[in-house]
């Protein structure tokens, strides 16, 4: 059997000069780890390259840059142009405009169009609406990352519910579940500026709306006035982070909240920390979960959805009201006083984490491109409905 050729198609990956973020890093995971004796896995994006020095070539991806703005009409001769190019056999789409052109050319090709939503959004442009009705019937399947991302999907999206699966991400296990030896976690600590003895309380995340970030510093005064030790540790990048920084700058809290800028190595990050906070507002399911619990760190969580798809509380994290600082504050002390608690999540975390490994995704992914290739043309893209696909949700939890 010759090689199936597998096309991703994004929207972007990320603004001029973006750094290896989100969309980027799941691109950087996912795509090497496609068995090369089977497929021929690329990417499109439909943008213009950045100026960032991280980029998915230095991964070996194969990737293809169309330099098109948002709503431009030339994006789809392009695009088809590429795909009869690439000969492709399979399109995974990602992003409105890659699912509304990408769809459109898998409908002139005849092949299997996988649409894929990273997001609840709550609702959608008119316009897209008004895409997602016409190019409906050229969908294959979609594929949501999350329970609310699925019903996003349906609602809004207009993707039937018999066609939408939620088919959960994951991390590399290899990368972030392996034992870290004491003089490696000692270094990052040092890196990070931990001080001696602190207690290291931190997060990896963007600094932007959905993440919820000022709740985690609303809660920063009340920890401390319990456990002067601890040190406040926000790894990431965007932008909010004047505001928060302004808003710990108003807390008195100095040195003992610390916006540490982007990092490459996030692995080390979360190995600097003695516990993870996750105060999110809303979220698709986001990567830095995944790494967290295969890392097998105590987590304090709020329930926004997504999170709480992948996260149990009492088992593998405590779990608190989102937008609720003192609940917040709370959470974080009772895990550094409790530490036999601190333990039991960690390990919780550590299991939980086993189940969502990128590797096994691909396999799914893998797995799906065959059938799909090997029935959507001859069903008329009615073999999705018919398929036995629930090897999708094998490892997730019921």
């Amino acid at each position: 059997m010759r090689k199936l050729n597998v096309v991703h198609v994004c929207d972007h990956l990320g603004w001029a000069g973006s750094r290896m973020h989100g969309v980027k890093r799941l691109f950087a995971w996912m795509l090497p780890r496609f068995d090369r004796e089977r497929f021929n896995a690329s990417l499109v994006s439909l943008r213009r390259k950045d100026l960032s020095e991280d980029t998915l070539e230095q991964f070996g991806i194969d990737v293809t840059y169309l330099g098109r703005h948002k709503f431009d009409p030339a994006t789809y001769t392009h695009l088809l142009k590429v795909l009869e190019d690439k000969h492709a056999d399979v399109v995974h789409l990602h992003g409105y405009g890659a699912t509304t052109f990408g769809r459109l050319c898998a409908a002139r090709l005849g092949i299997p169009a996988i649409l894929h939503e990273h997001a609840n959004h709550t609702d959608t442009p008119w316009f897209q609406k008004a895409a997602d009705r016409v190019l409906a019937r050229w969908t294959d399947l979609a594929i949501a990352v999350s329970k609310s991302t699925a019903e996003f999907t349906t609602r809004a999206r207009l993707v039937p519910a018999e066609r939408t699966h939620v088919v959960y991400l994951g991390a590399p296990l290899d990368e972030f579940a392996r034992p870290r030896p004491a003089d490696e976690i000692a270094a990052a600590r040092r890196a990070l500026g931990v001080p001696e003895g602190a207690v290291a309380v931190g997060c990896v995340t963007r600094l932007m709306p959905s993440k919820g970030n000022e709740f985690l510093v609303a809660a920063a005064p009340a920890v401390l006035a319990a456990h002067p030790e601890v040190r406040f540790y926000v790894v990431g990048e965007g932008e909010l982070e004047a505001s928060l920084k302004a808003q710990a700058e108003s807390l008195g809290l100095g040195d003992r909240f610390v916006f540490a800028g982007f990092t490459r190595d996030v692995g080390a990050a979360f190995s600097a920390f003695d516990l993870v906070v996750f105060p999110s507002l809303w979220e698709g399911t986001p990567l830095t979960a995944f790494e967290a619990l295969a890392m097998g760190k105590p987590i304090v969580a709020t329930d926004a959805d997504g999170l709480l798809d992948v996260l149990q509380d009492g088992r593998d994290a405590i779990v608190v009201p989102k937008r609720d600082a003192t609940a917040l504050a709370s959470a974080i002390v009772r895990l550094i006083e409790d530490r036999p608690l601190a333990t039991r999540l960690a390990e919780g975390a550590r299991a939980t984490g086993q189940r969502y490994d990128i590797g096994a995704f691909v396999r799914k992914m893998e797995r799906l491109y065959v059938l799909l290739h090997e029935t959507s043309r001859p069903s008329k893209r009615q073999s999705a409905l018919t398929l036995d696909l629930s090897f999708l949700h094998d490892g997730a939890r019921p």
